[in-house]
């Protein structure tokens, strides 16, 4: 049996504006096991990054808060405990890679430094063992160490990027929390930053969070996946039951819009519509505005979670028997 990591329960995330409340995140459930890779996967807006601001306690106050719900990392709500106690565990047991690389290092800190503050905060080294951690860990990513006096504005987007591998792993996490790390690069360097990835989580033994809206890489990194909507999941699955047997109507939107090598089609099927507006969510089914299977009781029903398969669920109401099935 493996053992469960993190289990996120009813979390709620909101954000105060001038426009009114945004409710980014709404009833999330969501776990991860040990030793294994999740894929968090959706538009952009769906509540991806907010979800991971709220695992490492950074969603901005204000105007951000969050309102209801628990994150249990062993066994532990992370909510509940104090800040210096969170302090501990952040970039310590839990770590987290940003979007964009440059904007996440400080560039007028060599990137050794940036990685030996780290170390010499968390695991208690003085700065000579701190220093030689960090061009180690230099090493592991791929950047020779002596370049570790160099400044952020001195590597490339590929290289910062493993700059920011090395510093979330330099500690050797439980955890690491990635949020589509490859977003700002070129398809190669994306395929290299993945890899690297993929051979690290191995080789050191931790599990990872990866958030992303490409399901590419879901494919050729995670083991299981949880597909977002408008800030709730809408479908969690093992890889292979998500790619070959999709349940949620969103899910299968998604897939209709890629391209396959296997089947020759004249147009692909996009997903008609727009993500609905933060401030003002649909009643009902967040989707049933640009759902093709929609009827009138998607408007005022809200679908629960209801298993489909061994460990596959979707929020539909096709699986609570309100809602005529798909048409193959």
């Amino acid at each position: 049996m493996s053992e469960r990591l993190l289990e996120i329960q009813d979390l709620q995330v909101e954000y105060h504006t001038d426009d009114g409340i945004v409710t980014a995140v709404e009833r999330l459930d969501l776990h991860l096991e040990k030793g294994q890779t999740l894929g968090l996967v959706g538009e952009t807006g769906a509540g991806k990054t907010t979800t991971a601001l709220s695992i490492m306690r950074l969603v901005p106050d204000p105007p951000g808060r969050i309102v209801a719900g628990a994150i249990r990392f062993h066994g532990e709500d992370l909510l509940r405990k104090r800040p210096e106690e969170i302090k501990r565990i952040r970039g310590n047991r839990i770590s987290m890679i940003f979007q964009d690389p440059m904007t996440s290092l400080n560039p007028v800190l060599t990137v050794g430094f940036q990685i030996e503050e780290a170390v010499m905060l968390h695991q208690k080294l003085d700065r000579k063992a701190a220093g030689e951690r960090a061009r180690a860990m230099l090493e592991l990513v791929g950047i020779p160490p002596e370049r570790a006096g160099d400044y952020p504005h001195e590597f490339s987007g590929g290289m910062r990027q493993r700059v920011g591998i090395a510093m979330a792993l330099s500690c050797n996490p439980e955890l690491l929390i990635a949020d589509e790390p490859t977003t700002a690069l070129d398809v190669t360097i994306q395929a290299q930053v993945l890899e690297l990835m993929k051979s690290l989580r191995e080789r050191l033994a931790t599990s990872m969070l990866l958030i992303t809206h490409d399901l590419g890489v879901v494919a050729e990194v995670c083991d299981h996946v949880a597909i977002m909507y408008a800030g709730s999941i809408v479908e969690y699955a093992d890889v292979h039951s998500l790619f070959t047997s999709p349940r949620h109507p969103y899910t299968r939107g998604l897939f209709g819009s890629i391209p396959s090598l296997d089947e020759e089609v004249e147009r692909l099927k996009p997903i008609t519509g727009l993500m609905p507006d933060p401030t003002a969510l649909p009643s009902g089914c967040k989707f049933h505005p640009r759902c093709p299977q929609a009827q009138e009781v998607c408007r005022t029903r809200v679908p629960q979670a209801i298993s489909v398969g061994d460990g596959h669920s979707a929020a539909c109401l096709i699986y609570e028997g309100l809602v005529p099935g798909f048409q193959e």
